[in-house]
This record gives C-alpha cells, sequence and structure tokens, in this order.
C-alpha cells in the first residue's frame, strides 16, 4: 500500500476507485487472501463491533476497577425520554461510543479500531451513520475499509500509540478514520474523505494520555463520544463543500512532531494531566492501593 494521502489520491483518480475500494484491492494482494474473504473477516468485525456498540446500551456495564461503567445505560435512557438537545442521532452516537468503551475496561469483545482506548469511536460513527442513511451491511463493511485505508497512512506517517503520541494519535486517528468513512458513505470523493480526516486531526492537535491509575478507562470513555461526535460533524461539514487549507498528509506529520514534544507525562504514563490531579490519584490509591 502507499505512504502519503497524496499518492492515494492520484490513484483513486486515475483508476476511478473508492479509497475502500484501493484499500481492499491492496490488502488482497499484499496477504494473498482473496477480496471475498477479507470483506467476509471485515464483517465480522462489523458484527463485534455492533455487539460491543449496543450491549452497554441494555446492560449496566462495570469495569474491571469500578471506575467506570452504567453511563452508556444512562445515555439512552435519556434518549429515549425525547428531550435531548442534539437529538437522537447525536445522542445515540454518543452512546454507542461510551458503550464500546465500558465493554472494553469491563474485558470484553472489542475491536482495537485502531487501539482498545479509542474502540469506541469508529464503531459508534459507523453504525450510527448507516442507520441514518440507510446503508446496508455490506456498506458498512467498505466504509471499514475506508478507514483501515486512512489508518493505514496515519500509522506509516506517525503513530497510533498513546505512549508515543498522545491521545491524539489514539483517539484522534479514530476520529480521522470515522470521518473518512462516512464522508465516502455518504457519497463524497477520496479528496473530500481525507480533507475530513485532516480537519478532525487539526481540531484534536495535542492531546494528551493522562489515563487514572494508568487504566483505559477515565477519560478515555469519553474522549470516545467526544472523537465520535467531531467525526460526524466534520462529516457534515465537509459535504457542504468546506476544505482543509492544510492537506491531510501535513497534519499527519504535524500530529506525529507534536506527539513526539509531549513530556512522557503526557504519553499514557499517567504521570501528568488530569492522571495527576489530586483527584486523580485519590483514585489511583483507591484502585492500586
Amino acid at each position: 500500500m502507499i505512504r502519503y494521502g497524496r499518492e492515494l489520491l492520484e490513484i483513486c483518480k486515475k483508476e476511478n476507485l473508492k479509497i475502500w475500494e484501493y484499500t481492499l484491492n491492496e490488502e488482497s494482494k499484499e496477504r494473498n487472501i482473496s477480496k471475498e474473504e477479507l470483506f467476509q473477516k471485515m464483517k465480522q468485525n462489523l458484527n463485534v463491533m455492533k455487539e460491543s456498540a449496543e450491549y452497554g446500551l441494555k446492560n449496566k456495564v462495570k469495569s474491571v476497577s469500578g471506575l467506570i461503567g452504567g453511563d452508556a445505560y444512562k445515555v439512552q435512557e435519556y434518549l429515549e425520554k425525547g428531550n435531548t438537545l442534539t437529538g437522537d442521532f447525536m445522542v445515540k452516537a454518543m452512546a454507542r461510543a461510551i458503550s464500546c468503551s465500558e465493554v472494553n475496561a469491563a474485558m470484553g469483545r472489542i475491536v482495537a479500531s485502531p487501539t482498545a482506548g479509542s474502540c469506541g469511536i469508529l464503531p459508534a460513527v459507523i453504525i450510527t451513520a448507516g442507520e441514518k442513511l440507510n446503508k446496508t451491511d455490506d456498506e458498512l463493511v467498505e466504509a471499514l475499509f475506508t478507514a483501515s485505508g486512512v489508518g493505514i497512512i496515519i500509522a506509516k506517517n506517525a503513530t497510533l500509540a498513546g505512549a508515543e503520541g498522545g491521545c491524539q494519535a489514539e483517539c484522534g486517528s479514530a476520529a480521522a478514520m470515522g470521518a473518512a468513512a462516512v464522508v465516502e458513505l455518504m457519497g463524497g470523493t477520496p479528496e473530500q474523505a481525507l480533507n475530513a480526516a485532516a480537519i478532525v486531526i487539526k481540531n484534536i492537535l495535542g492531546l494528551v494520555c493522562d489515563p487514572i491509575a494508568g487504566l483505559v478507562e477515565v477519560p478515555c470513555a469519553k474522549r470516545n463520544f467526544a472523537g465520535a461526535v467531531s467525526a460526524l460533524t466534520t462529516a457534515d461539514l465537509v459535504m457542504s463543500g468546506v476544505d482543509s487549507k492544510i492537506p491531510f498528509d501535513d497534519t499527519v506529520e504535524a500530529m506525529y512532531k507534536v506527539g513526539k514534544q509531549l513530556p512522557c507525562e503526557l504519553r499514557e504514563t499517567a504521570l501528568g494531566g488530569l492522571a495527576a490531579t489530586e483527584s486523580g490519584m485519590k483514585y489511583k490509591k483507591e484502585i492500586l492501593g
């Protein structure tokens, strides 16, 4: 697979491909697996995502530490009362993102997309957008391949790990992947998809990774719902005709450099940020002793 977004756009334009088509073709060649088999494997991922996104809406999931749990259930109850400010669509996406995070923290079955800490963003975005747009499961699988293609480019030029690049590399990358996927799901061009990914990364640039007690729970779960909201709103922005003045490749490069500039205290070590606050240290003592 190519290394840069600009190369991806050239190929897609030359061969009249969507990002998902290019990604599927390349994965098939590199792994020597038929496109049909790869498609089915991705459909299995989609099914796990659906289970994870829905479970917390109907069950009060508790993390192993007890630090988080039941929030997705609360958001779903709130949604059902019909008094939301941002509407059923957005609140449903928020609930699903939190549900995936809670299932992850409870040692449930999840799909790291691209990481476990950011596992709620892509499922919430793809599934909820798919419902709104009346898309089939096959179309959602195509969207996941779009997200994968964007994620691979980010991984090749930056990092997906909070320990290396902060939460911008985890939730930022996941939201960028989701935004690009939804744009193609809405009929947008590969160029528009990368514009969406670039805008999301710009808006989350510099986000630190500061998990309380070193656990992927607080503030991770709430950053998942924020990432989902960012991805969905950015997709609408781009489909309206707004583009990114800074190209996708440049934003990825900037994210990598910013991540390297973050002190170790702000890269998943739980030594800074929210983890080092008075309340953060109190929770750490309660959980770890």
